[in-house]
């Protein structure tokens, strides 16, 4: 349970009794009276709509490579429930570079073992917790599950809109079990209404690839539309949805990226143009050849690869920006001289608030943004981690229960 969420002891109810014209004063209920009820405050009891499982299918990280035992995984039950918990029924959920590294352990957040990974879930809200405050989250919704599951939702970060920063965030697939597996258990605070009009499985990568490009994009404050936008990687599941949002924003779009299969992904989203970069012999130049002698106006990084960084430092103009959202872990080589000298601007974000989210969603609900969906069942995990690793998956990959 997140810090700060302690479960609230139930409300005892009471009603509105009027003693005369000038006063008033609230009794406990009774049944003798009949007046308009008032709760104070608003609390569910604990429900759920179907029966709840004691334990899910669920593909299980129990030691730190990248193999996931796909097994029977205990699951709370609806009594089990703290207030703020639900439980969510998935439907399908998306595969992220991110669940790769948790998974080997690369990173200095480590998961704990056993666990289950995964953070772009979509399904619905089947059992609430007790003495949960009343939310716009009902029972039956169709719901979002994103990277960061919980905050405090009271601290600067969490006020200005960068719950991802916040010092209490909850990590889905971190600190608790996450998306891969039939069901799960939420945090109804930091749940997302999925539009109408968005397919589960379309709406699943919008959840963390999807806001993580549309966040920092719109950063571009200073770059108006018409300018050059390089997305390096644009064939992934980052890369191609940044292609997609890039050009909702008004700019663009040189795609880098390599085979035929992301080449024709590229285009497809709206990509002006494509550049193979196993087939360049000179990218930087190649890329202000394809765009204008000056260098692009910004950069939209999304591989780990630390090369990508430094390429991008000389490629973009005078007071360009790179967009970092590509998890290396180091990059060394970066032209700093050049990077003060011509005013380049390098900027980072790690996926969005909740706000970002639903605009996010909202762009693809319009049907200005639309991922490239590969569905696999559970069973075949394994496979598409093997596929991300290799660089061989154009779009997403998104497992369907």
């Amino acid at each position: 349970m997140p810090c700060g969420w302690n479960p609230v002891p139930k409300a005892r109810s009471y009603v509105l009794v009027r003693k005369a014209p000038k006063d008033c004063a609230l009794v406990p209920q009774s049944r003798e009276v009949s007046h308009r009820r008032m709760t104070m405050p608003n609390y569910v009891s604990m429900t759920s709509i179907e029966a709840i499982p004691a334990t899910t299918r669920a593909a299980v990280t129990r030691e730190f490579s990248m193999i996931a035992d796909v097994a029977d995984y205990p699951l709370k039950q609806p009594s089990e429930l703290a207030p703020g918990e639900c439980i969510l029924k998935l439907e399908c959920t998306g595969v992220c570079h991110t669940d790769l590294h948790f998974m080997n352990g690369e990173w200095r957040i480590v998961p704990r073992l056993p666990s289950v990974g995964g953070h772009e879930g979509v399904g619905r809200v089947v059992a609430i917790g007790a003495h949960s405050k009343s939310s716009v989250i009902k029972l039956g919704d169709r719901v979002g599950t994103k990277y960061v599951v919980g905050s405090c939702l009271q601290c600067e970060m969490c006020r200005r809109g960068f719950e991802q920063n916040c010092a209490d965030r909850v990590i889905s697939g971190y600190q608790v079990d996450g998306t891969f597996a039939q069901y799960m258990v939420a945090y109804l605070d930091h749940l997302i209404p999925i539009p109408d009009e968005l397919p589960s499985v379309e709406a699943a990568p919008i959840l963390c690839a999807g806001v993580t490009v549309y966040n920092i994009l719109k950063q571009l404050t200073d770059t108006p539309p018409g300018s050059w936008v390089v997305v390096h990687g644009a064939g992934g599941g980052l890369g191609h949805l940044g292609v997609q949002y890039a050009k909702a924003f008004g700019y663009r779009v040189l795609a880098i990226d390599s085979g035929t299969e992301k080449r024709d992904l590229c285009l497809s989203v709206g990509a002006e143009k494509f550049l193979d970069f196993k087939e360049s012999a000179n990218l930087i130049a190649d890329v202000k050849a394809l765009t204008d002698p000056l260098g692009a106006h910004a950069a939209l990084v999304t591989t780990h690869v630390g090369a990508a960084y430094v390429q991008a430092g000389f490629y973009v103009r005078a007071h360009g920006t790179v967009m970092c959202i590509g998890a290396a872990q180091e990059v060394s080589g970066l032209p700093m001289a050049l990077i003060i000298d011509q005013g380049i601007k390098y900027i980072a974000s790690q996926t969005g608030g909740r706000q970002a989210v639903y605009e996010a969603l909202s762009l693809a609900a319009q049907g200005k943004v639309r991922c490239h969906v590969v569905q696999r069942p559970l069973e075949e995990i394994n496979s598409i981690f093997e596929d991300m690793h290799k660089g061989q998956l154009a779009g997403r990959a998104v497992v369907t229960f």
